[in-house]
Protein backbone atom coordinates (compact mmCIF):
# COMPACT_ATOMS: atom_id res chain seq x y z
CA UNK A 1 0.00 0.00 0.00
CA UNK A 2 1.49 3.33 -1.10
CA UNK A 3 0.46 6.04 1.32
CA UNK A 4 1.89 9.50 0.63
CA UNK A 5 3.35 11.79 3.26
CA UNK A 6 0.12 13.81 3.07
CA UNK A 7 -1.95 10.78 4.07
CA UNK A 8 0.43 9.87 6.89
CA UNK A 9 0.19 13.43 8.21
CA UNK A 10 -3.61 13.31 8.05
CA UNK A 11 -3.67 10.05 9.99
CA UNK A 12 -1.43 11.57 12.63
CA UNK A 13 -3.65 14.65 12.93
CA UNK A 14 -6.76 12.50 13.31
CA UNK A 15 -5.09 10.48 16.07
CA UNK A 16 -4.06 13.58 17.95
CA UNK A 17 -7.50 15.15 17.55
CA UNK A 18 -9.22 12.00 18.78
CA UNK A 19 -7.38 12.03 22.08
CA UNK A 20 -8.63 15.53 22.85
CA UNK A 21 -12.26 14.53 23.46
CA UNK A 22 -13.97 12.21 25.89
CA UNK A 23 -14.93 8.81 24.56
CA UNK A 24 -18.63 7.98 24.61
CA UNK A 25 -18.41 5.19 22.04
CA UNK A 26 -17.05 2.00 23.57
CA UNK A 27 -13.44 1.32 22.58
CA UNK A 28 -13.31 -2.08 24.30
CA UNK A 29 -12.30 -5.07 22.22
CA UNK A 30 -15.16 -7.40 21.29
CA UNK A 31 -14.09 -11.03 20.82
CA UNK A 32 -15.55 -13.08 17.98
CA UNK A 33 -18.39 -15.22 19.34
CA UNK A 34 -20.85 -17.68 17.86
CA UNK A 35 -24.26 -16.21 17.05
CA UNK A 36 -26.62 -17.96 19.46
CA UNK A 37 -29.73 -16.88 17.56
CA UNK A 38 -30.84 -18.66 14.41
CA UNK A 39 -32.73 -16.68 11.79
CA UNK A 40 -33.99 -19.92 10.23
CA UNK A 41 -35.36 -21.14 13.57
CA UNK A 42 -37.65 -18.09 13.52
CA UNK A 43 -38.97 -18.79 10.00
CA UNK A 44 -42.76 -18.39 9.82
CA UNK A 45 -43.47 -20.17 6.53
CA UNK A 46 -43.48 -19.47 2.79
CA UNK A 47 -46.89 -17.78 2.65
CA UNK A 48 -47.09 -16.67 6.25
CA UNK A 49 -43.99 -14.48 5.88
CA UNK A 50 -44.74 -13.09 2.42
CA UNK A 51 -44.90 -9.39 1.61
CA UNK A 52 -45.49 -7.16 -1.41
CA UNK A 53 -43.91 -3.72 -1.33
CA UNK A 54 -42.47 -1.22 -3.71
CA UNK A 55 -41.48 2.32 -4.51
CA UNK A 56 -41.96 4.87 -7.25
CA UNK A 57 -39.33 7.45 -8.14
CA UNK A 58 -39.75 10.64 -10.15
CA UNK A 59 -36.28 11.44 -11.52
CA UNK A 60 -35.48 14.73 -13.27
CA UNK A 61 -32.05 15.90 -14.43
CA UNK A 62 -31.14 19.02 -16.41
CA UNK A 63 -27.54 19.26 -17.69
CA UNK A 64 -25.80 22.15 -19.44
CA UNK A 65 -22.36 21.74 -21.02
CA UNK A 66 -19.86 24.59 -20.79
CA UNK A 67 -16.70 25.69 -22.59
CA UNK A 68 -17.85 24.62 -26.02
CA UNK A 69 -18.63 20.93 -25.40
CA UNK A 70 -21.80 19.58 -27.02
CA UNK A 71 -24.30 16.75 -26.72
CA UNK A 72 -25.38 15.08 -29.97
CA UNK A 73 -28.70 14.04 -31.47
CA UNK A 74 -30.09 13.24 -34.92
CA UNK A 75 -32.72 15.36 -36.64
CA UNK A 76 -33.90 14.24 -40.10
CA UNK A 77 -30.90 11.88 -40.26
CA UNK A 78 -28.54 14.82 -39.71
CA UNK A 79 -26.28 15.01 -36.66
CA UNK A 80 -27.09 18.05 -34.55
CA UNK A 81 -25.52 19.41 -31.38
CA UNK A 82 -26.86 21.08 -28.26
CA UNK A 83 -25.39 22.22 -24.98
CA UNK A 84 -28.37 21.08 -22.89
CA UNK A 85 -29.83 17.66 -22.06
CA UNK A 86 -32.97 16.92 -20.04
CA UNK A 87 -34.05 13.51 -18.71
CA UNK A 88 -37.32 12.98 -16.84
CA UNK A 89 -38.36 9.43 -15.99
CA UNK A 90 -40.79 7.77 -13.60
CA UNK A 91 -39.39 4.48 -12.27
CA UNK A 92 -41.56 2.05 -10.29
CA UNK A 93 -40.63 -1.15 -8.47
CA UNK A 94 -43.10 -3.75 -7.19
CA UNK A 95 -41.40 -6.48 -5.18
CA UNK A 96 -42.68 -9.78 -3.84
CA UNK A 97 -40.84 -11.55 -1.01
CA UNK A 98 -42.01 -14.89 0.31
CA UNK A 99 -41.19 -16.01 3.80
CA UNK A 100 -38.73 -18.85 4.45
CA UNK A 101 -40.23 -22.30 4.79
CA UNK A 102 -39.84 -23.92 8.20
CA UNK A 103 -37.33 -26.65 8.95
CA UNK A 104 -33.57 -27.05 8.96
CA UNK A 105 -33.32 -25.67 5.41
CA UNK A 106 -35.59 -22.76 4.59
CA UNK A 107 -36.56 -21.84 1.02
CA UNK A 108 -37.86 -18.48 -0.15
CA UNK A 109 -38.10 -16.43 -3.33
CA UNK A 110 -37.82 -12.79 -4.33
CA UNK A 111 -39.29 -11.29 -7.51
CA UNK A 112 -39.38 -7.62 -8.49
CA UNK A 113 -40.98 -5.98 -11.53
CA UNK A 114 -39.28 -2.79 -12.74
CA UNK A 115 -41.19 -0.31 -14.89
CA UNK A 116 -40.06 2.98 -16.44
CA UNK A 117 -42.09 5.72 -18.12
CA UNK A 118 -40.28 8.42 -20.08
CA UNK A 119 -41.91 11.74 -19.20
CA UNK A 120 -39.49 13.66 -21.44
CA UNK A 121 -39.40 12.24 -25.00
CA UNK A 122 -38.02 15.00 -27.20
CA UNK A 123 -34.98 13.80 -29.22
CA UNK A 124 -33.11 17.04 -28.71
CA UNK A 125 -33.58 16.97 -24.95
CA UNK A 126 -32.48 13.32 -24.81
CA UNK A 127 -29.27 14.00 -26.72
CA UNK A 128 -26.56 11.43 -26.11
CA UNK A 129 -23.14 11.85 -24.59
CA UNK A 130 -21.35 13.15 -21.56
CA UNK A 131 -19.33 16.26 -22.13
CA UNK A 132 -15.63 16.78 -22.04
CA UNK A 133 -12.26 15.36 -23.04
CA UNK A 134 -10.21 13.47 -24.06
CA UNK A 135 -10.91 15.24 -27.35
CA UNK A 136 -11.68 18.91 -26.84
CA UNK A 137 -15.28 20.00 -27.49
CA UNK A 138 -16.44 16.39 -27.85
CA UNK A 139 -18.72 14.12 -25.90
CA UNK A 140 -18.70 10.45 -25.00
CA UNK A 141 -21.63 8.70 -26.74
CA UNK A 142 -24.44 6.99 -24.90
CA UNK A 143 -27.31 7.81 -22.58
CA UNK A 144 -27.77 5.81 -19.38
CA UNK A 145 -30.76 7.81 -18.20
CA UNK A 146 -33.60 7.29 -20.69
CA UNK A 147 -33.93 4.19 -22.84
CA UNK A 148 -33.83 5.25 -26.51
CA UNK A 149 -34.18 3.41 -29.82
CA UNK A 150 -34.11 4.17 -33.56
CA UNK A 151 -31.35 6.72 -33.35
CA UNK A 152 -32.65 8.61 -30.34
CA UNK A 153 -36.41 8.07 -29.98
CA UNK A 154 -37.47 7.51 -26.38
CA UNK A 155 -38.99 4.19 -25.41
CA UNK A 156 -42.18 5.59 -23.88
CA UNK A 157 -42.67 2.74 -21.40
CA UNK A 158 -40.84 -0.50 -20.68
CA UNK A 159 -40.71 -3.19 -18.01
CA UNK A 160 -38.47 -6.06 -16.93
CA UNK A 161 -37.84 -8.48 -14.10
CA UNK A 162 -35.34 -6.54 -12.04
CA UNK A 163 -35.05 -9.31 -9.44
CA UNK A 164 -35.85 -13.02 -9.71
CA UNK A 165 -34.12 -15.41 -7.34
CA UNK A 166 -34.46 -18.36 -5.00
CA UNK A 167 -32.90 -18.43 -1.53
CA UNK A 168 -31.95 -21.33 0.71
CA UNK A 169 -31.11 -20.71 4.37
CA UNK A 170 -29.53 -22.81 7.10
CA UNK A 171 -29.25 -21.14 10.49
CA UNK A 172 -27.83 -17.68 9.64
CA UNK A 173 -26.31 -18.56 6.27
CA UNK A 174 -28.21 -17.78 3.06
CA UNK A 175 -27.52 -18.94 -0.50
CA UNK A 176 -29.12 -16.82 -3.24
CA UNK A 177 -29.31 -17.89 -6.90
CA UNK A 178 -30.66 -15.77 -9.75
CA UNK A 179 -31.02 -12.05 -10.44
CA UNK A 180 -30.36 -10.28 -7.18
CA UNK A 181 -29.14 -7.26 -5.25
CA UNK A 182 -25.60 -7.47 -3.90
CA UNK A 183 -23.53 -4.97 -1.97
CA UNK A 184 -19.75 -4.89 -1.68
CA UNK A 185 -16.97 -2.36 -2.34
CA UNK A 186 -16.45 -3.88 -5.82
CA UNK A 187 -19.85 -5.24 -6.93
CA UNK A 188 -22.57 -3.02 -5.57
CA UNK A 189 -26.07 -2.10 -6.73
CA UNK A 190 -26.09 1.44 -8.11
CA UNK A 191 -29.33 3.29 -7.51
CA UNK A 192 -28.71 6.84 -8.72
CA UNK A 193 -31.19 6.61 -11.63
CA UNK A 194 -34.97 6.01 -11.80
CA UNK A 195 -34.30 2.24 -11.46
CA UNK A 196 -31.32 0.40 -9.91
CA UNK A 197 -29.03 -2.21 -11.41
CA UNK A 198 -29.00 -5.88 -10.35
CA UNK A 199 -26.76 -8.91 -10.91
CA UNK A 200 -27.22 -12.45 -12.24
CA UNK A 201 -25.39 -15.19 -10.35
CA UNK A 202 -24.99 -17.00 -7.05
CA UNK A 203 -24.05 -15.51 -3.68
CA UNK A 204 -23.57 -16.79 -0.13
CA UNK A 205 -23.91 -14.61 2.97
CA UNK A 206 -23.08 -15.93 6.43
CA UNK A 207 -23.69 -14.38 9.85
CA UNK A 208 -22.86 -17.38 12.02
CA UNK A 209 -20.54 -15.20 14.11
CA UNK A 210 -21.75 -12.12 15.97
CA UNK A 211 -19.30 -9.53 14.69
CA UNK A 212 -17.75 -11.27 11.69
CA UNK A 213 -19.65 -11.86 8.44
CA UNK A 214 -18.59 -13.68 5.28
CA UNK A 215 -19.65 -13.20 1.66
CA UNK A 216 -18.75 -15.01 -1.54
CA UNK A 217 -20.36 -14.62 -4.95
CA UNK A 218 -20.00 -15.23 -8.66
CA UNK A 219 -21.86 -13.26 -11.35
CA UNK A 220 -21.95 -13.55 -15.12
CA UNK A 221 -24.29 -10.72 -16.13
CA UNK A 222 -25.79 -7.48 -14.87
CA UNK A 223 -29.17 -5.89 -15.44
CA UNK A 224 -28.42 -2.23 -16.35
CA UNK A 225 -30.32 0.69 -14.88
CA UNK A 226 -31.75 1.80 -18.24
CA UNK A 227 -32.05 -1.35 -20.32
CA UNK A 228 -34.57 -4.17 -20.64
CA UNK A 229 -32.03 -6.93 -21.18
CA UNK A 230 -28.99 -8.22 -19.33
CA UNK A 231 -25.37 -7.61 -20.32
CA UNK A 232 -21.94 -8.97 -19.60
CA UNK A 233 -19.71 -7.00 -17.27
CA UNK A 234 -17.29 -4.37 -18.55
CA UNK A 235 -15.18 -1.64 -17.06
CA UNK A 236 -16.40 1.92 -16.53
CA UNK A 237 -13.42 3.83 -17.99
CA UNK A 238 -11.90 1.78 -20.82
CA UNK A 239 -11.84 3.59 -24.18
CA UNK A 240 -13.87 0.80 -25.82
CA UNK A 241 -16.38 -1.81 -24.67
CA UNK A 242 -14.53 -4.96 -23.62
CA UNK A 243 -16.81 -7.54 -22.01
CA UNK A 244 -15.93 -10.43 -19.69
CA UNK A 245 -17.71 -13.67 -18.78
CA UNK A 246 -17.42 -13.84 -14.99
CA UNK A 247 -16.86 -11.72 -11.89
CA UNK A 248 -15.95 -13.56 -8.68
CA UNK A 249 -15.81 -11.80 -5.33
CA UNK A 250 -15.37 -12.65 -1.64
CA UNK A 251 -15.00 -10.66 1.53
CA UNK A 252 -15.26 -10.44 5.29
CA UNK A 253 -16.63 -7.65 7.47
CA UNK A 254 -15.29 -7.47 11.01
CA UNK A 255 -16.25 -5.15 13.88
CA UNK A 256 -13.62 -5.59 16.61
CA UNK A 257 -14.96 -2.60 18.57
CA UNK A 258 -18.38 -0.98 18.71
CA UNK A 259 -16.68 2.09 17.25
CA UNK A 260 -14.63 0.38 14.52
CA UNK A 261 -15.89 -1.33 11.35
CA UNK A 262 -13.51 -2.99 8.89
CA UNK A 263 -13.86 -4.99 5.69
CA UNK A 264 -11.50 -6.88 3.41
CA UNK A 265 -12.47 -7.98 -0.11
CA UNK A 266 -10.96 -9.53 -3.22
CA UNK A 267 -12.51 -9.61 -6.69
CA UNK A 268 -11.53 -11.29 -9.94
CA UNK A 269 -12.93 -9.68 -13.08
CA UNK A 270 -11.98 -12.58 -15.35
CA UNK A 271 -9.26 -11.72 -17.91
CA UNK A 272 -9.42 -8.07 -16.89
CA UNK A 273 -8.17 -7.43 -13.37
CA UNK A 274 -7.80 -8.61 -9.81
CA UNK A 275 -8.80 -6.03 -7.24
CA UNK A 276 -8.24 -6.00 -3.49
CA UNK A 277 -9.95 -3.68 -1.01
CA UNK A 278 -9.51 -2.70 2.62
CA UNK A 279 -11.83 -0.29 4.39
CA UNK A 280 -12.14 0.98 7.95
CA UNK A 281 -14.39 3.48 9.72
CA UNK A 282 -13.80 4.63 13.29
CA UNK A 283 -16.12 6.78 15.42
CA UNK A 284 -15.11 8.61 18.56
CA UNK A 285 -16.77 11.07 20.91
CA UNK A 286 -20.27 12.46 21.41
CA UNK A 287 -21.87 14.37 18.54
CA UNK A 288 -23.71 16.58 21.05
CA UNK A 289 -20.28 17.85 22.10
CA UNK A 290 -17.90 16.83 19.32
CA UNK A 291 -17.50 13.53 17.53
CA UNK A 292 -14.82 12.40 15.10
CA UNK A 293 -15.30 9.93 12.25
CA UNK A 294 -12.23 8.69 10.40
CA UNK A 295 -12.56 6.67 7.19
CA UNK A 296 -9.98 4.85 5.08
CA UNK A 297 -10.61 3.16 1.72
CA UNK A 298 -7.81 1.43 -0.20
CA UNK A 299 -7.89 -0.43 -3.54
CA UNK A 300 -5.10 -2.40 -5.20
CA UNK A 301 -5.75 -3.34 -8.84
CA UNK A 302 -3.55 -5.51 -11.12
CA UNK A 303 -4.21 -7.06 -14.52
CA UNK A 304 -5.38 -10.69 -14.64
CA UNK A 305 -5.49 -13.60 -17.09
CA UNK A 306 -5.60 -12.42 -20.70
CA UNK A 307 -5.30 -8.80 -19.48
CA UNK A 308 -7.89 -7.54 -21.98
CA UNK A 309 -7.40 -3.96 -20.76
CA UNK A 310 -3.61 -4.15 -20.91
CA UNK A 311 -1.13 -3.77 -18.05
CA UNK A 312 -2.67 -2.51 -14.81
CA UNK A 313 -0.82 -1.68 -11.60
CA UNK A 314 -2.82 0.77 -9.53
CA UNK A 315 -2.91 1.75 -5.84
CA UNK A 316 -5.71 4.13 -4.93
CA UNK A 317 -6.89 5.31 -1.52
CA UNK A 318 -8.97 7.96 0.21
CA UNK A 319 -8.76 9.22 3.76
CA UNK A 320 -11.57 11.25 5.36
CA UNK A 321 -11.87 13.07 8.65
CA UNK A 322 -15.33 14.18 9.79
CA UNK A 323 -16.24 16.36 12.76
CA UNK A 324 -19.82 16.59 14.03
CA UNK A 325 -21.24 19.00 16.59
CA UNK A 326 -24.97 18.71 17.09
CA UNK A 327 -26.58 19.79 13.78
CA UNK A 328 -23.30 20.60 12.04
CA UNK A 329 -20.79 18.33 10.33
CA UNK A 330 -17.55 19.21 8.57
CA UNK A 331 -15.62 16.61 6.55
CA UNK A 332 -12.19 16.77 4.93
CA UNK A 333 -11.27 14.09 2.36
CA UNK A 334 -7.99 13.42 0.57
CA UNK A 335 -7.74 10.94 -2.30
CA UNK A 336 -4.80 9.74 -4.38
CA UNK A 337 -4.36 7.51 -7.44
CA UNK A 338 -0.96 5.87 -7.84
CA UNK A 339 -0.96 4.41 -11.35
CA UNK A 340 -0.65 5.47 -14.99
CA UNK A 341 -4.22 4.44 -15.80
CA UNK A 342 -7.56 5.32 -14.27
CA UNK A 343 -8.64 3.75 -11.03
CA UNK A 344 -11.37 1.74 -12.76
CA UNK A 345 -14.40 -0.22 -11.59
CA UNK A 346 -17.19 -2.32 -13.08
CA UNK A 347 -19.81 -0.55 -15.18
CA UNK A 348 -23.37 -0.59 -13.78
CA UNK A 349 -22.03 -1.01 -10.25
CA UNK A 350 -21.27 1.35 -7.41
CA UNK A 351 -17.96 -0.43 -6.88
CA UNK A 352 -16.05 2.69 -5.89
CA UNK A 353 -16.08 3.40 -2.15
CA UNK A 354 -13.70 6.36 -2.41
CA UNK A 355 -14.48 9.53 -0.49
CA UNK A 356 -14.15 11.84 -3.51
CA UNK A 357 -16.37 9.89 -5.88
CA UNK A 358 -18.86 12.65 -6.67
CA UNK A 359 -20.23 13.79 -10.05
CA UNK A 360 -16.63 13.19 -11.10
CA UNK A 361 -14.85 10.20 -9.59
CA UNK A 362 -11.52 12.11 -9.29
CA UNK A 363 -9.83 8.91 -10.44
CA UNK A 364 -7.51 10.00 -13.25
CA UNK A 365 -4.00 8.56 -13.58
CA UNK A 366 -1.77 9.80 -10.75
CA UNK A 367 -4.50 12.20 -9.65
CA UNK A 368 -4.64 13.79 -6.20
CA UNK A 369 -7.81 15.40 -4.90
CA UNK A 370 -9.14 17.14 -1.81
CA UNK A 371 -12.72 17.78 -0.72
CA UNK A 372 -14.33 19.90 1.99
CA UNK A 373 -17.99 19.21 2.81
CA UNK A 374 -20.45 20.76 5.26
CA UNK A 375 -23.74 19.25 6.37
CA UNK A 376 -26.63 20.68 8.38
CA UNK A 377 -29.25 18.45 10.06
CA UNK A 378 -32.33 20.53 10.80
CA UNK A 379 -33.66 17.95 13.28
CA UNK A 380 -31.62 19.82 15.90
CA UNK A 381 -33.70 22.90 15.10
CA UNK A 382 -37.08 21.21 15.25
CA UNK A 383 -37.44 20.09 11.61
CA UNK A 384 -36.64 16.36 11.58
CA UNK A 385 -36.01 14.89 8.14
CA UNK A 386 -34.67 18.10 6.59
CA UNK A 387 -30.96 18.19 5.70
CA UNK A 388 -28.68 20.47 3.71
CA UNK A 389 -25.20 19.90 2.36
CA UNK A 390 -22.54 21.78 0.41
CA UNK A 391 -19.13 20.66 -0.82
CA UNK A 392 -16.16 21.69 -2.91
CA UNK A 393 -13.57 19.33 -4.40
CA UNK A 394 -10.46 19.86 -6.49
CA UNK A 395 -8.29 17.39 -8.41
CA UNK A 396 -4.79 18.02 -9.77
CA UNK A 397 -1.65 16.37 -11.11
CA UNK A 398 -3.44 14.12 -13.63
CA UNK A 399 -0.68 12.55 -15.72
CA UNK A 400 -1.14 9.66 -18.14
CA UNK A 401 1.92 10.31 -20.29
CA UNK A 402 3.73 7.27 -18.86
CA UNK A 403 0.93 4.82 -19.72
CA UNK A 404 2.34 1.80 -21.58
CA UNK A 405 -0.62 1.37 -23.91
CA UNK A 406 -3.83 -0.65 -23.86
CA UNK A 407 -7.51 0.07 -23.25
CA UNK A 408 -6.83 3.48 -21.67
CA UNK A 409 -4.81 5.10 -24.48
CA UNK A 410 -6.81 8.34 -24.12
CA UNK A 411 -4.86 9.09 -20.91
CA UNK A 412 -1.71 9.66 -22.95
CA UNK A 413 -3.02 13.16 -23.71
CA UNK A 414 -3.38 13.97 -20.00
CA UNK A 415 -0.40 15.96 -18.76
CA UNK A 416 -0.94 18.11 -15.69
CA UNK A 417 -4.74 18.13 -16.06
CA UNK A 418 -6.87 19.53 -13.26
CA UNK A 419 -10.52 20.10 -12.43
CA UNK A 420 -12.82 21.20 -9.66
CA UNK A 421 -16.39 20.56 -8.60
CA UNK A 422 -18.81 22.09 -6.16
CA UNK A 423 -22.34 21.16 -5.20
CA UNK A 424 -25.22 22.07 -2.94
CA UNK A 425 -28.16 19.91 -1.96
CA UNK A 426 -31.28 19.73 0.16
CA UNK A 427 -33.17 16.60 1.20
CA UNK A 428 -36.35 15.98 3.13
CA UNK A 429 -37.84 12.70 4.39
CA UNK A 430 -41.49 12.73 5.47
CA UNK A 431 -41.66 11.65 9.12
CA UNK A 432 -45.27 10.53 9.54
CA UNK A 433 -48.63 10.08 7.85
CA UNK A 434 -49.56 8.14 4.69
CA UNK A 435 -46.45 9.43 2.88
CA UNK A 436 -44.05 8.48 5.67
CA UNK A 437 -40.49 7.80 4.43
CA UNK A 438 -41.10 9.65 1.17
CA UNK A 439 -37.78 11.28 0.25
CA UNK A 440 -37.33 14.45 -1.80
CA UNK A 441 -33.86 15.58 -2.84
CA UNK A 442 -32.68 18.51 -4.95
CA UNK A 443 -29.03 19.01 -5.95
CA UNK A 444 -27.09 21.47 -8.05
CA UNK A 445 -23.58 20.53 -9.18
CA UNK A 446 -20.99 22.38 -11.25
CA UNK A 447 -17.83 20.83 -12.67
CA UNK A 448 -15.03 22.60 -14.54
CA UNK A 449 -12.07 20.88 -16.18
CA UNK A 450 -8.89 21.56 -18.11
CA UNK A 451 -8.79 20.65 -21.80
CA UNK A 452 -8.03 16.91 -21.57
CA UNK A 453 -9.71 15.98 -18.29
CA UNK A 454 -12.40 13.38 -19.07
CA UNK A 455 -15.47 14.80 -17.32
CA UNK A 456 -15.46 18.19 -19.01
CA UNK A 457 -17.31 21.30 -17.87
CA UNK A 458 -20.95 20.89 -16.96
CA UNK A 459 -23.71 22.18 -14.68
CA UNK A 460 -26.39 19.77 -13.50
CA UNK A 461 -29.61 20.12 -11.54
CA UNK A 462 -31.43 17.05 -10.22
CA UNK A 463 -34.78 16.71 -8.48
CA UNK A 464 -35.67 13.22 -7.24
CA UNK A 465 -38.76 12.15 -5.31
CA UNK A 466 -39.02 8.57 -4.03
CA UNK A 467 -42.26 7.25 -2.52
CA UNK A 468 -42.24 3.81 -0.84
CA UNK A 469 -45.43 1.79 -0.39
CA UNK A 470 -46.68 -1.51 1.01
CA UNK A 471 -49.35 -3.63 -0.67
CA UNK A 472 -49.27 -6.74 1.56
Amino acid sequence: MKLSSTAILALAISSITATAYAETQSQAFTPVTVNTKSAQAEATGFLEGQSISGSTRNWYANEELKRGAKFRYKHNDTLQTTDRRINWVQGTIIKYNSGFTEGTVGISTEVALYNAIALERDRKNLASGNGGAPEANSVRPGNNRTLTRNGGDAEGQWSKLGLANVKARISNTTLTAGRQNFSSPMVDVIGNRPLPSSFQGVSLHSEELDNLTFDIATFDQNSPRTEESQRKFRSEYADSIIEIDHVNTAGISYQPFASLKTSLWATQAEDMWKQYYFGATHELGDSQVLSLTTGLNYYKTVDEGKAKLGDIDNDTYSLSLGLTHQAHSLTFSYQEVNGNEYFDYLHETNGIYLANSLLSDFNGPNEKSFQVAYGLNMAEYGVPGLKFNIYSARGWGIDGTHYKGGAYDSVLAMDGENHYEYGIGAAYAVQSGPLKATAIRATYTAHRASENQLDGSINEFRLVTTIPFNIL
